[in-house]
């Protein structure tokens, strides 16, 4: 996995393996290029960092083996920006950064279009590139940057769209955001579910599924609330529904447990 907020989430699933007799592992990697590899290889068992729509295009551009073994949960895209309010304010000419890998670049530039900022030839699936732009009203400049800095050029662009775990490490929070695309949820692509993977050979490995198991619980639907504070949901079967607690709840709880 990627270092972040994931972290937490995950101390939990070893907490709990631990409980059962299983010890796990936790390894961390600098960037999204990483993880498949190191699993393709044999140096990892699983990984935990992507949806499905990465995974395939990483094993159609690897000749990769690798396949979704559980869901975890999906992360909403947020538009940020010190500049504007409103996607709509873009002045003309105007600078808007996203990821450059083809997956979370190809869901920013879908969320652009969502927010009306341009429109997408129909035929360019979710691998979008720039050159997939049909229609650009304001001339808006697209700037491809690492998913890990693109909350450090806030000063500098007008707009950038961030992953939700990077926004997060950045002290960003969804209510911050000018724009997100899972508001959008009849609109949102199953393809950007985050799971964890193994290689084809052990999908049905009865310990590797047992994680899965110890990952979809209520424990870590708390977990994975706190820390992303709310942003990432939950996706598993019946995953649990976390509600925000308002102020008053929170201190009429309180208030009994004393």
């Amino acid at each position: 996995m990627v270092p972040g907020s994931a972290e937490d989430v995950w101390q939990v699933v070893v907490d709990q393996a631990k409980a059962e007799g299983i010890e796990v592992e936790l390894q961390f990697f600098t960037d999204y290029n990483q993880p498949n590899e190191a699993l393709q290889n044999g140096s990892i068992d699983l990984n935990a960092f992507q949806h499905i729509a990465f995974l395939d295009n990483w094993n159609e551009s690897n000749d990769g083996s690798l396949v979704p073994i559980g869901f975890t949960f999906v992360s909403p895209m947020g538009t940020y920006s010190e500049k504007i309010k409103s996607l709509d304010e873009l002045p003309e000419g105007g600078t808007v950064a996203i990821p450059n890998d083809p997956t979370n670049g190809g869901r920013a530039l879908l969320a652009l279009e969502l927010a009306g900022v341009l429109e997408i030839d129909d035929d360019a699936g979710i691998l979008v590139t720039p050159e997939d732009i049909t229609e650009n009203p304001k001339n808006i400049k697209i700037e491809e940057l690492d998913a890990a800095q693109l909350a450090a050029t806030l000063p500098d662009v007008d707009a950038a769209i961030i992953n939700t775990n990077f926004a997060n490490d950045a002290g960003l929070s969804l209510k911050d955001a000018i724009f997100v695309d899972a508001d959008y949820p009849e609109k949102l692509s199953e393809k950007y579910k985050n799971s964890i993977v193994a290689r084809e050979e052990d999908k049905e490995n009865p310990l590797y599924l047992k994680i899965v198991e110890l990952y979809q619980t209520d424990a870590v639907a708390q977990a994975i609330y706190d820390t992303t504070n709310g942003g990432d949901k939950p996706v598993w079967e019946n995953a649990p529904v976390i509600e925000e607690q308002t102020e008053e709840a929170a201190t009429e709880e309180t208030t009994e447990a004393e």
